[in-house]
């Protein structure tokens, strides 16, 4: 029989992401962020590709993004406000930029679903280190412009997720979980 980690599995039965809206300073330092990306980039990577990177968004990169949001909306014809609010309202947050590499053995879906398993395990790890901690997009996360333009992304490059991460205000209530039962198929031949 394994012995369990108790520890980690009861974190995990337990954790809650934070509103990115109540995480406000102090944010983790350079030396907590990169324990944080340390723990995410052990993510499963098939092929060991690492198909995923990481733009840390420090308060200037965040005013700059919430600044550049008005005219891109305007273009798109979208509501500004919510995702100008997301960036203007951050003090940290690190984009998780999934970046496909070639490969004949590791099909694309697969790169970009690493991307997303990373951006959990930096939420888990952050959350873990005891910060506040929240995974967002919104519609300047996947505008090819706007990424390209104000976050240097390459083509092929995609924003998985913006972590938000900071001091939380105030505990999140408990929410309802999904019906395990609804939900799970069991196959026994």
């Amino acid at each position: 029989m394994p012995e369990p980690n108790h520890a980690a599995l009861e974190f995990l039965l337990t954790r809650r992401s934070r509103p990115a809206k109540t995480l406000g300073l102090p944010v983790p330092g350079a030396e907590e962020i990169r324990t944080i990306l340390t723990a995410a980039a052990r993510t499963p990577d098939h092929g060991k590709l690492e198909p995923w990177r990481f733009i840390v968004l420090e308060r200037g990169a965040l005013e700059r993004l919430a600044a550049a949001v008005p005219e891109r909306a305007a273009e798109l014809g979208v509501e500004p406000e919510k995702m100008q609010a997301q960036f203007a309202q951050a003090h940290l947050a690190v984009a998780v930029i999934s970046s496909p590499k070639p490969s004949e053995k590791i099909p694309q879906a697969e790169q970009v679903l690493s991307a997303g398993a990373v951006c959990l395990a930096l939420l888990n790890a952050a959350l873990a280190a005891g910060w506040g901690a929240n995974w967002l997009t919104g519609w300047a996360a996947h505008d090819r412009i706007f990424v390209a333009r104000h976050l240097g992304l390459a083509e092929g490059e995609t924003v998985a997720g913006f972590i938000h991460l900071g001091t939380e205000s105030n505990a999140p209530p408990e929410r309802p979980r999904p019906d395990l039962e609804a939900i799970t198929t069991w196959v026994s031949a």
